[in-house]
């Protein structure tokens, strides 16, 4: 099997969007996305914090129970994983891993952004790209938001499910 032409089918209550992972850069981020998408980690969990031109953050499993809902964001594999910053810059469409204040932080929270933000260049690890669901991005993107827990514009007003995450072989999304 060559794990260097898949990708990633992202399912969500929106429609479905896929990525093309960069094998060139971030090995270990993305055996680890693989990794937790073929397990069904994702399966269930919502994009938490939408961020209007910014981005869009998923991957927390706390984030599949409504009633965890104040601890959304805090949620992750039970492990963290090494940063691999990278020369790929943060643009429209580019998946990125979420983490605390250590860069060496990230588990399996991640973001796909909305629009380009170098501020995050060679600090958070990206390692991928949409190929296709600019659309659904942009539905993503454009949901009614209201404050956090921190005050942060950033909490959607309904559920943004992630279905499911499935790692494909590319030609078959073509």
């Amino acid at each position: 099997m060559n794990t260097t032409n898949e990708v990633a089918l992202i399912k969500t209550s929106e429609g479905e969007m896929v990525v093309q992972f960069w094998t060139d850069t971030a090995p270990n981020t993305i055996e680890n996305f693989k990794k937790l998408a073929r397990s069904g980690f994702y399966d269930g969990t919502i994009f938490h914090r939408i961020v209007n031109r910014f981005m869009i953050q998923g991957g927390d499993p706390n984030s599949k129970d409504p009633a965890k809902e104040s601890s959304y964001g805090q949620g992750g594999p039970g492990y963290k994983i090494k940063a691999e910053f990278n020369d790929h810059s943060h643009e429209r469409g580019v998946i990125s891993m979420a983490r605390g204040p250590d860069p060496d932080s990230a588990g399996s929270q991640f973001f796909i952004c909305l629009a380009p933000v170098p501020r995050l260049n060679g600090q958070y690890t990206t390692f991928g790209k949409l190929i296709k669901g600019d659309d659904v991005l942009e539905k993503i993107g454009g949901t009614p938001v209201t404050r956090n827990s921190s005050g942060e514009m950033s909490k959607p007003t309904k559920r943004v499910v992630i279905e499911s995450v499935k790692i494909v072989p590319a030609e078959s999304v073509k």
